[in-house]
């Protein structure tokens, strides 16, 4: 009875289930996994740096009496490396040290990037924060005399020219930009090459080339006054390619497989690089964008020559003198006021807190960087509006997404 109950029993179990890779005739492949820092290679990686410290001290300073912070840390780094492989090696086999030391090379670099960026950031906030008062963002420099405190007057002239310039430049920069990158990336054709060298070399011409430019056909041979609109005119040079080189990258990274499947379907090449290759490349286009106004956004060499001085807000770019905030701190550093100076510094740090503030509304709305789901909230809902595939589904779940 026994033996029978058994049989049933295997007989009517389910039968094994077939290897996974059964299907393809394929193993598959072995999952490498990355494994964390423990505690104890942490501890280990800070031995060894304060060994090569200590030994570098040692011959450095006391024995061969050199002085100096950059080759102190420059001999420093690479000691540590030379030991830090030299621990790896003996713990570890030879691919596994090369990781390891290439992991802590890139992350040293990195670090010295970052700290470097922060400490500039810093200084400038240190120096800046103690004049910055909210009348800095609502008054000019109209009543500002040579007696004056630092605190008195503000950078409204410089903060309205800066953004209107760098609007009207994006107005002009972007469309030419993203043009000539969909030119280059879908058109080509024989004037691909030529086009491409001239972008490539316009990439590296300096602002003040630009500046000079303008203000040699704009304001010596069309007899106009320097405005606004001049400076921007300017930025705009600096600007355009560098927008178009970096939407050009972008818009190469774009799968081939899209443009294929619109062409087949019966689509003109306009509405597909319209409807497919740009939406596609969107978060690219808007870093693009933003390299753009960073390439510009600090350049005084355009409001110099080609924007002029004024101390009183223009709201008109198109007719007289217009500041902004770069020649605005240009203007006010050298002076030998010490009050002048730290406005100066103070509309240093503005200018930065301009450009970090619109590199987080691109980001935010780029899709990229979401602070509390608020930005990927904004475009989920108006990519919901746009699809009429996404509204029938949540029509047919009962109106839930």
């Amino acid at each position: 009875m026994t033996d029978s109950r058994t049989d049933l029993a295997v007989a009517d179990a389910p039968p094994p289930a077939p290897p996974a890779d059964q299907g393809s005739g394929k193993p598959e492949p072995e999952r490498i996994r990355v494994r964390s820092w423990s505690w104890s290679e942490a501890a280990e990686l800070g031995g060894v740096a304060l060994a090569a410290l200590s030994l570098v001290w040692l011959v450095y300073e006391q024995l061969t009496g050199l002085s100096g912070g950059l080759g102190f840390f420059l001999c420093w780094f690479a000691t540590f490396l030379i030991m830090y492989w030299i621990v790896q090696r003996q713990r570890h086999d030879k691919m596994a040290a090369r990781d390891r030391l290439v992991t802590v090379m890139i992350g040293g670099l990195a670090a010295v990037i970052f700290a470097a960026l922060a400490v500039i950031i810093g200084y400038v906030i240190f120096r800046g924060y103690s004049t910055l008062r909210l009348h800095f963002f609502t008054v000019d420099q109209r009543h500002v005399g040579p007696l004056s405190p630092a605190t008195a007057g503000g950078g409204l002239a410089a903060i309205v020219g800066s953004l209107e310039q760098v609007g009207l430049a994006l107005l002009i920069s972007v469309p030419l930009g993203v043009g000539t990158a969909v030119f280059l990336s879908e058109v080509k054709g024989k004037l691909g090459r030529p086009v491409r060298i001239f972008v490539e070399a316009m990439n590296g011409i300096p602002s003040i080339l630009a500046a000079i430019f303008i203000y040699q056909i704009w304001l010596i041979e069309a007899h106009n006054q320097v405005s606004g609109f001049a400076v921007a005119m300017a930025l705009s040079i600096s600007m355009m390619p560098t927008v178009a080189r970096t939407c050009e990258v972008v818009l190469r990274l774009v799968p081939g497989g899209l443009r294929e499947g619109s062409l087949a379907l019966g689509g003109l090449e306009w509405r597909m690089v319209r409807n497919v290759v740009l939406p596609t490349a969107r978060t690219g286009i808007i870093t693009a964008i933003v390299l753009g106004i960073t390439r510009v956004v600090g350049a005084a060499a355009p409001a110099l020559i080609d924007g002029g001085e004024s101390n009183t807000v223009n709201w008109n770019p198109f007719h007289g003198p217009q500041d902004d905030l770069p020649y605005f701190v240009y203007r006010l550093v050298r002076e030998p006021i010490k009050a002048e100076n730290l406005r100066a510094w103070t509309g240093a740090m503005v200018l930065v807190g301009i450009v970090l503030v619109l590199f987080i509304v691109a980001r935010m709305f780029s899709g990229t960087w979401h602070p509390l789901g608020w930005g990927r909230g904004l475009i989920d809902r108006s990519r919901r509006s746009r699809s009429p595939l996404i509204e029938t589904d949540a029509t047919s779940n009962g109106g839930s997404s």
